[in-house]
């Protein structure tokens, strides 16, 4: 990477969709936008999570004369998490990014990221004016405060599904939360292994179709039983390197 002109040699963008249809196509034709703004090699993939619609349907027809985007597919439902670590994975190129498939966030700020990946090896964002209703606002607060407490992570927002990674942080990390738990386990394990975080405020967008699920009572209960699991694992995890 230029450090006097920042820009990736390549980069993996990618993004969960789970019945999106409305919103898939115009999110990647974002992203073919932004990307060549910022990458001289990129790839999209569109991680469909066993969506009832036609999300599928229209991902595949987008990419099906472009080789810049893959479809990744989910058979059955495996929430959040699991649809974005399928994201990240599956890339091939050097550099990672993931954000949502709603269409919330300007992927035309990804370029305010990259001159902190030279002393980094992520870079999120934390959202500006976040523009959720005041519950999930809310709870989106007691939450940081939480994994801020049981596991030392000290990031602003770390749900912002706007996120840059070298690939090398990514290597070799066994991600378990598959829910909406996941970005808790995926920075405290980066973090954890040495890896240097950056944060960066990115613009929040009021959703304009489809409908979020974060909120729902099944998802809520699933993160909390995710991490207290989480914190078992992990607790496990350091004790068996101390012997």
């Amino acid at each position: 990477m230029n450090a006097s002109s920042p820009r990736l040699p390549g980069l993996s963008a990618s993004f969960p969709a789970h019945n999106e249809e409305d919103n898939v196509v115009p999110m990647i034709e974002e992203l073919l936008a932004a990307l060549p703004e910022v990458a001289d090699e990129f790839e999209i993939i569109v991680v469909d999570d066993g969506s009832r619609d036609q999300t599928r349907q229209r991902a595949e027809d987008r990419a099906r004369n472009d080789p810049r985007i893959r479809v990744v597919h989910h058979p059955v439902n495996r929430g959040y998490g699991a649809a974005v670590w399928s994201g990240l994975a599956s890339g091939r190129m050097p550099f990672a990014f993931f954000t949502d498939g709603d269409r919330q966030f300007d992927v035309g700020q990804l370029g305010e990221f990259l001159p902190q990946l030279e002393n980094h090896e992520a870079v999120i964002g934390w959202r500006i004016n976040r523009q959720d209703p005041l519950i999930r606002r809310i709870n989106g607060h007691l939450w940081n405060l939480l994994v801020r407490l049981v596991f030392g992570l000290r990031v602003r927002d770390v749900d912002c599904a706007f996120k840059l990674f070298r690939r090398e942080s990514l290597q070799g990390l066994e991600i378990h939360c598959g829910g909406a738990t996941f970005s808790t386990e995926l920075m405290t394990r980066v973090q954890r292994r040495g890896g240097r975080i950056a944060e960066v405020g990115v613009r929040h967008r009021p959703r304009t179709t489809g409908h979020p699920s974060g909120g729902s009572l099944r998802v809520i209960l699933r993160a909390f039983r995710e991490l207290g699991q989480l914190y078992l694992l992990l607790r496990r995890e350091a004790g068996a390197r101390r012997t």
